[in-house]
């Protein structure tokens, strides 16, 4: 993909990994806009870079993703590049009382919504770069997040998928795949000892420069290129 000059739609891109990928993508001279359930937390990153557009939105209703749509195409119908970024992961067992409650919603955000806003996304005329944010644990799960493993590793799979479906439309498809990060995903604390977010985004902007499509770092890299065996070892490392 072209790395400016675009207008770029990131869910959940006001925080995280989203808002290390909205802040690069202003630096390179791109319009970013950026949706969330948080008005408040939109606003505080608007109010810091010049060329954000916050809109806000819980992508886990059917009804506000399709309201999204018509938002997009009715105010800005330029808009070029979609960033599939929100993401919920849940730390619990199968045991737990509320189990099937917390998993319909990390379904919902992961799966369900993502899906949806492709499907609606790539009737826009002028789209032209769908980007998915998916896992190194789409390779291999951990099971104290066995909801969340499971999505990306869904999520993994479909990209590939519409990779090739979306061709004849000329709509690249990249896949971001990151390992354990420093941010709050999951919770506040869980990841501090993990890479910052800002040594992913040095490096996944030099694969988009070069032109892959399927964008790793550290841990993540390793993962994509091992067998079986090696993620059956992965796999007992992980969950010993």
């Amino acid at each position: 993909m072209q790395l400016s000059n675009n207008k770029i739609l990131i869910t959940g891109g006001a925080s995280g990994i989203g808002l290390g990928l909205t802040e690069r993508f202003i630096k390179e001279g791109n319009t970013v806009i950026i949706c969330g359930r948080r008005e408040s937390v939109l606003k505080e990153v608007a109010d810091k870079h010049a060329g954000i557009i916050i809109k806000v939105c819980d992508l886990s209703v059917e009804a506000e993703r399709v309201a999204l749509l018509k938002w997009v195409e009715a105010e800005h119908s330029d808009l070029n590049v979609l960033v599939n970024n929100a993401g919920i992961q849940n730390w619990m067992n199968i045991t737990d009382a509320d189990f099937f409650e917390r998993a319909k919603t990390e379904i919902a955000t992961n799966i369900e919504a993502p899906i949806h806003l492709i499907s609606l996304f790539v009737g826009l005329p002028a789209l032209k770069t769908i980007i998915n944010v998916t896992s190194g644990l789409s390779f291999v799960p951990f099971a104290k997040v066995p909801v969340y493993s499971a999505s990306k590793a869904f999520f993994h799979s479909y990209t590939h998928s519409i990779r090739y479906l979306l061709k004849d439309k000329g709509i690249e498809v990249i896949e971001c795949i990151p390992p354990a990060l420093n941010t709050d995903l999951g919770g506040k604390g869980l990841h501090d000892s993990a890479p910052p977010v800002s040594e992913f985004i040095a490096s996944i902007f030099e694969q988009l420069a070069d032109g892959k499509n399927e964008l790793t770092f550290g841990f993540s890299e390793v993962r994509a290129k091992v067998g079986a065996e090696e993620l059956r070892e992965v796999f007992n490392r992980l969950n010993p």
